[in-house]
C-alpha cells in the first residue's frame, strides 16, 4: 500500500467520509464542464429539484461541437447549436462562469484550466471527458468521469471512488533532439499496454520528467488514461510555480508565497513507498508512431510494424485485427506509409509549444500535393500567442489550414472528419477504429513535429531528418538534473 506520495496526501485531505461498501466520498476542488457530457446531468438536477452545490467551483467551455472554419452563431448544424444553447442557459440559471465563444479564454476544456490558473497542484480535478488525467501535470489529481457522476458532483460537490495503487514511472537520462513526451508517453503506453495502468495512479519522475515543460507534462499525464491508469501526475516544483505565477486565478502577492509553501510540501517524500515502480531510459526513445487501433500498438519510427511472432500470444488477435482494418503488412517499415490527412490539435497536443514545434518543421518547405493538412489551436489564448509569433502565417505559407480552436478531429463531433479509408497523421490522443469521424477511416497517433513531417512528405517521416543541428524541440525544456532516486 502506497504511503508518504503526493496522491496519499491529496486524497486523505480531501476524504469527506468512508461510505458503506469501502469507497470513499471524495471532495472536489474545481469541476470542469462543457457542451457534450453535462445537459443529461443538469436534467437530472432538475429531476431530483437539486440545484449546483458549489457554482463557484464549477467552469465551462464548449470544445467538442465546436465548428473550426466558421464559428458565426448559429452553426450550420442544428444539433450542435442546441448543445451549445443549452451549455449556456444552464449555466446562466445556474450562477457557473461560462468562457464561451469570442470571450478571449474559450478552448478545450484542457487546455484553458490550466493556461487561466484554474488547475494549481493539491487539486482535486474532475470533468466528464477522459483527458481530465492532462491537470495531473500541476500535482493535482485528476478524474475523468461519467455522466452521471457529473451530475454526482454539480449535485455534491463530491465522488464515490476507491483508492488506487500509485505506481511510480521512473525516466532517466533526457529525451533527444525531434523527440517530445508525446513520444516518451506512447513509448511508456507500448511497454506497459492499454491495460497496464488499471487499478493505478501513475507517478511521473526522475530526470527526463523534471526536465519538461508545463505543456509536455500536460501531454504526458493526458496521455496517462491510455495506459488505463485513471489519472497521471508529475509532482510540483519550480517549473510549476513559474508557469503559474500571473496566471489569472492564481493566487497573487502573500497568498502566492504561502501556496507555494504549501504546493511544495506535498510532493511526494524521499521516504514515499509506492505499490509499483518501472523504469525507462529516455536516450534510447525514438519518434514514436501507432501502427494499430490502440495507443499501445506503437513502434520507433525506424521499425516496422510487428510481425505476429514479434507479438505476445495474448495479443496476436489483436494484432490481426489491426493488421486487416489499417491495412498493413506485418514486418513492413511503418516510415514511408502514405498519409491522406495531417491534424495538429487537440487537448494533448494543440498548445503554444506545439505550434511551435511543428511550425519549426514546416518553415520554407510546403505540404505535398494531395495532402489536406490543417492546425487547430487548443484555444483563443494559443491562437492568439501563435498569431503573435506569426506561427499562422508559417502554416499557411507551408499549405497548411489555420483553423479557429476546438477538439476538431481528434474525435470528430464537429465537420472535422476523415472520409472512407482515408489515412491520418494526428497529434490527437486515441486511434480506435472510426475515431475521427468515418467508421474506415484510419489514425497514426504522433507528436505534432512528426504530423508537420508527415505532412511535408505526404508520407510517415523522421522528423530528425528535418531538424537543424540547433534543435526544435520544446524551447523550454529544462537542462535534464542529475540521476537520483
Amino acid at each position: 500500500m502506497s504511503a508518504g506520495t503526493l496522491y496519499d496526501k491529496v486524497w486523505t485531505l480531501h476524504q469527506v467520509a468512508e461510505l458503506p461498501g469501502g469507497s470513499t466520498q471524495l471532495f472536489i476542488g474545481l469541476h470542469l464542464i462543457h457542451e457534450v457530457t453535462s445537459p443529461q446531468a443538469f436534467a437530472a438536477l432538475r429531476d431530483l429539484g437539486l440545484g449546483v452545490r458549489h457554482p463557484e467551483r464549477t467552469v465551462a467551455t464548449v470544445d467538442h461541437i465546436v465548428p473550426t472554419t466558421s464559428q458565426a452563431r448559429p452553426f450550420a448544424d442544428p444539433l450542435a447549436e442546441e448543445m451549445l444553447a443549452t451549455l449556456e442557459r444552464n449555466c446562466a440559471e445556474h450562477g457557473i462562469t461560462l468562457h464561451g465563444l469570442g470571450s478571449g479564454r474559450q478552448g478545450i476544456v484542457h487546455v484553458i484550466a490550466p493556461e487561466l490558473g484554474l488547475t494549481q497542484p493539491g487539486m482535486t480535478v474532475a470533468c466528464g471527458d477522459s483527458h481530465t488525467s492532462t491537470h495531473g501535470a500541476f500535482g493535482a489529481i485528476a478524474f475523468g468521469i461519467g455522466t452521471s457522476q457529473v451530475r454526482d458532483v454539480l449535485a455534491s460537490q463530491s465522488l464515490a471512488m476507491g483508492k488506487l495503487k500509485v505506481r511510480r514511472i521512473w525516466v532517466d537520462g533526457a529525451l533527444q533532439n525531434g523527440v517530445y513526451a508525446k513520444d516518451l508517453v506512447l513509448h511508456i503506453i507500448r511497454s506497459l499496454g492499454v491495460k497496464g495502468g488499471v487499478g493505478y495512479a501513475y507517478e511521473f519522475a526522475g530526470p527526463a520528467i523534471a526536465a519538461l515543460s508545463m505543456e509536455e507534462r500536460m501531454t504526458l499525464c493526458n496521455m496517462a488514461i491510455e495506459g488505463g491508469a485513471r489519472c497521471g501526475y508529475v509532482n510540483p516544483d519550480a517549473t510549476t510555480f513559474a508557469y503559474l505565477q500571473g496566471r489569472p486565478c492564481a493566487p497573487s502577492g502573500e497568498a502566492w508565497d504561502r501556496a507555494v509553501a504549501w504546493w511544495s510540501s506535498l510532493a511526494s517524500g524521499p521516504d514515499a513507498v509506492f505499490d509499483d515502480e518501472v523504469r525507462f531510459d529516455a536516450t534510447s526513445i525514438a519518434p514514436t508512431v501507432t501502427w494499430g487501433i490502440t495507443p499501445g500498438q506503437g513502434i520507433g519510427v525506424d521499425e516496422a510494424v510487428p510481425t505476429l511472432e514479434q507479438t505476445e500470444p495474448d495479443e496476436r488477435p489483436l494484432a490481426q485485427e489491426a493488421y486487416r482494418y489499417m491495412d498493413l503488412t506485418p514486418g513492413a517499415p511503418i516510415a514511408g506509409l502514405p498519409v491522406d490527412v495531417c491534424f495538429i490539435g487537440s487537448c494533448t497536443n494543440g498548445r503554444l509549444s506545439d505550434l511551435q514545434a511543428a511550425a519549426a518543421v514546416a518553415k520554407g518547405r510546403h505540404v505535398a500535393p494531395g495532402i489536406k493538412a490543417f492546425v487547430v489551436p487548443g484555444s483563443e489564448q494559443v491562437a492568439a500567442a501563435a498569431e503573435a509569433e506569426g506561427l499562422d502565417r508559417v502554416f499557411r505559407e507551408a499549405g497548411f489550414e489555420w483553423r479557429e480552436p476546438g477538439c476538431s478531429m481528434c474525435l470528430a463531433m464537429n465537420p472535422d472528419r476523415l472520409e472512407g479509408r482515408q489515412i491520418s497523421a494526428s497529434s490527437s490522443n486515441r486511434n480506435f477504429k472510426g475515431r475521427q469521424g468515418s467508421a474506415s477511416g484510419r489514425t497514426l497517433l504522433m507528436s505534432p513535429a512528426m504530423v508537420a513531417a508527415a505532412a511535408i512528405s505526404g508520407q510517415v517521416s523522421d522528423v530528425r531528418t528535418l531538424l537543424d543541428t540547433a534543435g526544435t524541440k520544446a524551447p523550454d525544456r529544462a537542462p535534464v538534473p542529475a540521476a537520483a532516486g
